[in-house]
C-alpha cells in the first residue's frame, strides 16, 4: 500500500483541473469559446512538442493516426460542448450533468479492458460520486425547473463525449504512450479550431483579446495540458474506473477556490460532499 507515480499523477490532475476548469471559464467569456480551445492547443502542442519528439514516428502506424485523429475531433466537439455550457449556464447545474462521465468511463473501462474492482474499491467511487453531487447540488433546488436550464443540454452532451474521450485517452496511453495520446489529438483539434477561427474572421479580434488577457490564456493553457498529461501518466499505472474515479475529485478544487476568490457561500451539505470526494479519493489512492 502507497502512493507510486499514477496516484500522484492523478492527484496533480485534480488540481490542474480544478484550477483549470475555473481560468477555463474565466477565459471563456473574455476571448470565446473555438478561440479559449484554439490557445489551449497551441499551448499544449508547443509545450509538448521536445517531449514526444523522439517518438513522433509512431504517429505514422496506420492504426496510431487513426485513432489519435479520431481522438482529436471528438475532442473538439467534447470541448464546443463543454466550453458553450459553462458560457451559458450556471455552474452548480453544468457539474453535475458534467459527472455524467464518471459512471460512464467506469463501465467502458469495465467492458472494454477487461478491468475489475474489489468491493472496497466500488464503495470508495460510490462515495466519490456521490460526494461530487453533493458540491454540485448542493445550492440548487431540486425543482422540475432545473432540469430546463441554460446549458443543461450541452453539458449532457458534453459528459457523453467526454467519457468516450477518456476512454480512447487511456487507451492511446496504454497503447502508444502518454504523451503521444495527448499530443497527437492537441495537435488535430488545434488545426480545425484555427481553421473555425480563420473562417469566421475572427483572428484580428482573437489578437486583440489575447493582447488584453495574456497571462489568463497563459494560464488557462498550461493548467489544461498538465491536468491531461497527467490523467495519461495515472491511466498507464492503474486502471481506467480507478484513474477516472480519483480524478474526478476535482470540483472540490473550484469550490475552494469560488470560496476563496469569488467569496461564494455554500450549505453544510457542500462541505460535506468536498469532504467525502477528497477523502474517498485519498483512500483510493492508497488502495489502488
Amino acid at each position: 500500500m502507497g502512493l507510486d507515480i499514477g496516484i500522484l499523477a492523478a492527484f496533480g490532475a485534480v488540481l490542474a483541473w480544478g484550477l483549470g476548469d475555473f481560468f477555463i471559464q474565466r477565459t471563456v467569456r473574455k476571448i470565446g469559446i473555438v478561440e479559449t480551445l484554439m490557445v489551449i492547443g497551441v499551448v499544449g502542442a508547443i509545450g509538448l512538442f521536445p517531449l514526444i519528439y523522439a517518438d513522433l514516428q509512431v504517429l505514422f502506424l496506420p492504426e496510431n493516426a487513426a485513432l489519435l485523429t479520431g481522438l482529436g475531433i471528438i475532442t473538439f466537439i467534447a470541448a464546443m460542448l463543454n466550453f458553450y455550457a459553462y458560457k451559458i449556464g450556471k455552474l452548480s447545474v453544468v457539474e453535475v450533468v458534467l459527472e455524467i462521465e464518471l459512471p460512464i468511463m467506469v463501465a467502458l473501462g469495465l467492458v472494454f479492458f477487461g478491468e475489475a474492482l474489489q468491493p472496497f474499491q466500488a464503495i470508495l467511487i460510490t462515495s466519490i460520486f456521490l460526494g461530487i453531487l453533493l458540491v454540485a447540488l448542493g445550492s440548487v433546488k431540486v425543482k422540475k425547473e432545473h432540469f430546463l436550464e441554460k446549458g443543461v443540454l450541452a453539458a449532457g452532451s458534453a459528459a457523453l463525449f467526454m467519457g468516450l474521450v477518456n476512454f480512447l485517452t487511456a487507451s492511446a496511453a496504454k497503447n502508444i504512450s502518454p504523451l503521444v495520446a495527448i499530443w497527437g489529438p492537441w495537435v488535430i483539434f488545434t488545426l480545425i479550431s484555427i481553421l473555425v477561427v480563420w473562417k469566421a474572421k475572427r483572428f484580428n479580434a482573437f489578437w486583440k483579446n489575447i493582447q488584453v488577457h495574456k497571462k489568463l490564456v497563459i494560464v488557462t493553457g498550461v493548467f489544461d495540458t498538465l491536468a491531461w498529461v497527467a490523467f495519461a501518466v495515472t491511466t498507464n499505472y492503474h486502471p481506467l474506473s480507478i484513474s477516472i474515479a480519483i480524478t474526478e475529485s476535482y470540483p472540490a478544487v473550484a469550490l475552494v477556490l469560488g470560496l476563496w476568490f469569488n467569496k461564494e457561500k455554500i450549505k453544510g451539505r457542500q462541505f460535506f460532499g468536498a469532504g467525502l470526494a477528497l477523502g474517498a479519493s485519498i483512500l483510493l489512492g492508497f488502495f489502488a
